[in-house]
């Protein structure tokens, strides 16, 4: 997935006997207006006349809508992994049955009357049990596979996922070892995008908070590669000629790589650019003026992460030496999956189409499966029990040990570089000095001095710019420079209200001072539009604990419970709560 920077939010833990009355904000509605609509007839190629599809307000249409006319490929296409990427739960149904040793939890996956639900106890503590019905499912089971819930409109990832190569049922990436149910784990736009198609935005300031259904059409659709496809049916029913759509293949090779990397392209850290959304990007376009990604350069570990496919094949000689001639489409045909009969003819014919045949029957022509030696399959370093591809196509069959160990950066020699680079993105000090911020907030040390040199100047260059403010903010407040900090979110907030770690930050600054009555309604704020943030909750507990308000104190709790009903402080705070006299605890 697509890891797009956030700040870190502080956490308040005093509490305070002074009253502090609040006006909290009104959470802004999920309804979502009616879609554009424009029928097309005839989509389905078995049931030709017979099916209407209707176009969205961007002009999506879907897949059936491109039936009609391209019938063949768009049969093969469905048997594809990306076509297969999404969709209603009930439709991808693996049950479970798992037991997680560290949080000694039971978790089931099942399906009853038509609907697919999620369960989980904690045998002996009948405080934690419950289900959530699951809504999506989000993979197409080729690695793995995961689903999606709702509470109160806001979507989650399952704790529990499906590892394919395995065969096994196991906690979600890095929750391995987790000793709580993690239930409030958001879906975030930077993985919903790339294994759906048509996603609604969230509600605007919200993570999580989706238009339902959170997206229109299933699967990695046709037109996620070729962009919007009503003014080309429209005209293609007017003129018989078809109208405009994007070939990959005809566009630069910058815009044409765009397509496949808006997907397939990790990097270490994603910024999203100024006003712009990474899930706003349509075929055709730079994808860089939605998101600009930074890979590291110097001393490092190898490793191969899940989708660094784009990063690894750069590495490539073969790529270095072909140079914009070479592209994921030289050797992969999105319309088809090859077969596993297929597989290793497949794959042959495209290394010989550069290679040639004479040295296909010179070299090692008793190994037909030139992937097995070259682009050899091993461990993942960023998804547990999965596999992935080594798309540097070593010349050597022999995978050294450093490029299996884990991906760990050596900070004292780290650079950053954009990718791909241009000399708009080494100039480009705002979104670098966010990445490395992002690098601090995930515990690099030694990423903090950068962060803050280039902060500072972007902060110069780019006086308003929310993210920018906010980010230094958050570095002048670990400085204890909280008078600096305190007009640098000031300043975020007021250039965009709904920086929910902006805004989480300045109460814990608030509240220091004793301003109790403004770190209530920030935190109020951010709560509701994020009340799968725990710590947000908390901090509210214990405020209107300490202000005696013993039963906004109850139901705040309640509320982080609702959303996290295995976190242990939340459990505890309401135990102590209900006791007479309530009791607020240290």
């Amino acid at each position: 997935m697509n890891r797009v920077v956030r700040m870190v939010a502080l956490v308040w833990v005093g509490c305070s006997s002074a009253w502090a009355q609040s006006h909290p904000a009104s959470l802004p509605q999920t309804h979502a207006g009616p879609e554009k609509s424009i029928q097309f007839g005839g989509a389905n190629p078995e049931k030709a006349g017979g099916a209407t599809t209707q176009a969205d307000a961007a002009g999506y249409v879907g897949n059936e809508a491109c039936a009609g006319c391209h019938a063949a490929i768009y049969q093969s296409y469905a048997r594809t992994p990306m076509a297969r990427a999404s969709g209603p739960a009930i439709e991808n149904v693996v049950p479970a049955d798992f037991f997680h040793p560290s949080s000694g939890v039971h978790y089931s996956i099942y399906s009853e009357a038509g609907r697919v639900w999620l369960s989980f106890e904690r045998p002996g503590d009948p405080a934690v049990r419950g289900k959530r019905e699951l809504l999506y499912y989000i993979g197409s089971g080729r690695r793995g596979l995961s689903y999606l819930f709702a509470r109160d409109g806001f979507l989650f990832e399952s704790p529990v996922n499906w590892y394919s190569h395995e065969r096994r049922w196991d906690m979600a990436p890095a929750y391995q070892n987790a000793h709580e149910i993690p239930l409030n784990l958001p879906a975030y736009t930077s993985c919903l995008r790339c294994h759906v198609s048509g996603m609604r935005a969230p509600v605007k300031g919200t993570d999580n908070l989706y238009p339902m259904p959170a997206f229109l059409h299933a699967g990695v659709t046709c037109e996620r590669c070729h962009g919007p496809g009503a003014a080309h049916i429209i005209a293609a029913q007017d003129t018989e000629a078809a109208g405009a759509i994007v070939n990959p293949t005809k566009l630069s090779p910058e815009r044409r790589d765009a397509v496949c990397r808006q997907c397939h392209l990790e990097g270490k850290v994603a910024i999203e650019r100024p006003g712009r959304h990474a899930y706003e990007f349509q075929p055709g376009e730079s994808l860089s003026e939605y998101i600009r990604y930074y890979i590291p350069a110097g001393a490092q570990e190898g490793g191969l992460g899940g989708v660094s496919q784009v990063e690894a094949m750069a590495q490539s000689v073969c790529k270095r030496k072909s140079g914009d001639g070479m592209s994921c489409i030289s050797c992969h045909d999105a319309h088809h999956e090859p077969s596993a009969e297929e597989r290793v003819s497949y794959f042959r014919a495209k290394c010989l189409a550069c290679h040639g045949t004479d040295f296909g029957t010179t070299h090692h022509a008793a190994q037909p499966d030139c992937t097995s030696c070259h682009m050899p399959a091993s461990a993942s370093t960023d998804v547990a029990h999965t596999q992935v591809t080594d798309h540097r196509i070593p010349r050597f069959p022999i995978v050294s040990t450093q490029a299996l160990r884990d991906s760990k950066l050596l900070p004292e020699t780290l650079r950053l570089v954009p990718f791909p680079d241009s000399p708009e993105a080494e100039q480009d000090v705002r979104d670098l000095a966010l990445a490395w911020q992002s690098l601090a907030n995930d515990g690099m040390d030694a990423a903090e001095f950068q962060a803050e040199r280039l902060l500072r100047s972007a902060a110069l260059k780019f006086p308003n710019d929310p993210d920018v403010l906010s980010a230094l903010g958050y570095i002048e407040q670990r400085h204890g420079s909280t008078g600096q900090a305190r007009e640098l979110y000031r300043r975020a907030l007021i250039l965009n209200p709904d920086l929910i770690d902006a805004a989480s930050n300045l109460g814990v600054i608030e509240a220091k001072s004793g301003q109790l009555r403004e770190a209530l309604e920030l935190w109020q704020g951010a709560f509701r539009l994020a009340p799968g943030r725990s710590n947000l909750g908390m901090n509210l507990v214990a405020t209107f604990c300490g202000a005696k308000r013993f039963d906004e104190a109850r139901t705040t709790a309640l509320r982080v419970l609702e959303f996290n009903p295995d976190m242990a402080a939340a459990k505890k705070a309401l135990q102590r709560l209900n006791r007479t006299p309530p009791d607020c605890g240290d």
